[in-house]
């Protein structure tokens, strides 16, 4: 996006949008007074020109704003986007049913009968596909900027889970699942920990993290160890890594700091913590003289963007005589793609990453977000041949510093 070509692609498209939008305004507006349309003219022009300087100011990467108000900038002018084009579905519905109109009429009016100018440009548009263009996309945009509200709003959504192979002792487990923390989009400590009150309020016997604790750096934890640290159960925590934690998308150096030294770091904030950050390998725990394994992968993705650094084989490799055995990897799509197929004696896997997409409908008989054209299990519960899979729609934020029908979650998992 930052070459010159991309950056003109994009903003010619913006500016076109803005063109194609503003061609609905005006008709909507021609009955005006000239003094109220010249207000709506230079709010709707004064919104696009905030949004050119809002991608501007992004794309040069400049640091003279707080990181905090330029994810609020930034949001702010793609929700501007995204209602836009939402909008503009709408009125190209409409002049597509213009364009069928003048065909029809050039093509199938009687050969002696002339189509004048004036016969032609009396096919207008259509107030209401108008009105609802502009009314599904400021909708939209009204969601977006009422979702900045939801993002500490943590719901608990408790899930009994029951499994015949469960050993005896186990049942009745309590395990609180969270899942992407993101400290980096974070700038409410205070709202956090009241997040980390609510976890320990319901005194699970078990807490587990399925990744991505920073957006990039290690050092997004400076603020927060301490809030985090409050964690914990009679049976441990413990933690994998998500794609976020590897300093993937990062520029290296940063600050004097190598992308290896910064993941050390990150894995020693896990330690500080008291979290027992699973690489590869496996836990046993036991009550009453009965065991189960839990297995912690690092990030493996299905999607080919995303990186395996995960070895479920090794993780794997001494859990055979063990039961029932719980799975931690951040990646839903691992389930499918590999868990299923080649370790059928996996019994439960945790994950994260989705984050629901933060936008989404979840209603009774309803649940849906754009998430799921990208991954057939993103939030909540799904089964197959009595293997389970848990998704957490996050703790934390990303890119988007609020949420529209998914809201932030703490998973209190009942094993019975």
């Amino acid at each position: 996006m930052r070459s010159p070509l991309g950056m003109l692609f994009f903003f010619s498209f913006i500016l076109l949008l803005d063109v194609y939008v503003f061609q609905s305004v005006k008709y909507l507006s021609a009955e005006n007074s000239a003094r109220n349309k010249s207000i709506l003219y230079i709010v709707y022009w004064g919104l696009t020109v905030y949004a050119i300087f809002s991608f501007l100011l992004i794309f040069s990467g400049s640091h003279f704003l707080p990181k905090a108000l330029k994810v609020y900038i930034f949001s702010i002018a793609v929700g501007l986007l995204i209602a836009k084009i939402c909008g503009s579905l709408f009125f190209l519905i409409d002049d597509v049913r213009r364009l069928i109109q003048w065909i029809t009429m050039t093509l199938f009016s009687p050969k002696n009968q002339v189509i004048s100018g004036d016969e032609v440009s009396n096919i207008t548009r259509s107030a209401f596909l108008s009105w609802v263009g502009l009314g599904f996309g400021s909708g939209i945009f009204g969601l977006l900027l009422y979702g900045f509200g939801n993002k500490y709003r943590y719901q608990l959504v408790k899930q009994k889970i029951k499994f015949d192979n469960l050993p005896v002792a186990f049942k009745g487990l309590k395990i609180i699942h969270i899942s992407d923390i993101h400290s980096g989009s974070f700038n409410d400590v205070k709202a956090v920990e009241l997040g980390i009150q609510k976890i320990m309020e319901h005194e699970a016997d078990l807490i587990l993290f399925t990744g991505d604790l920073v957006n990039d750096l290690a050092s997004e934890m400076d603020l927060y160890k301490d809030v985090f640290s409050k964690l914990n159960a009679p049976m441990g925590v413990f933690s994998v890594l998500g794609n976020h934690d590897y300093g993937d998308y990062a520029q290296w150096p940063k600050d004097g700091l190598t992308k290896e030294q910064n993941l050390e770091n990150l894995k020693n904030v896990h330690q500080e913590m008291g979290w027992r950050l699973l690489l590869n390998e496996h836990v046993v725990i036991e009550r009453d003289n009965e065991s189960i394994a839990i297995l912690g992968i690092e990030n493996w993705g299905a999607k080919a963007r995303f990186p395996k650094y995960g070895r479920l084989d090794l993780a794997h490799a001494g859990t055979e005589k063990y039961p029932f055995k719980i799975l931690m990897s951040h990646d839903p799509s691992h389930w499918k793609a590999q868990v299923r197929k080649d370790y059928k004696d996996i019994d439960l896997m945790l994950s994260g990453h989705t984050h629901g997409m933060q936008f989404g409908v979840e209603l009774p008989g309803i649940k849906w977000s754009p998430i799921q054209y990208l991954y057939q299990e993103w939030a909540g519960l799904y089964e197959h041949e009595g293997k389970k899979l848990y998704v957490n729609r996050g703790f934390g934020f990303l890119g988007y510093p609020g949420r529209v029908g998914v809201l932030p979650e703490i998973t209190l998992l009942e094993l019975v």
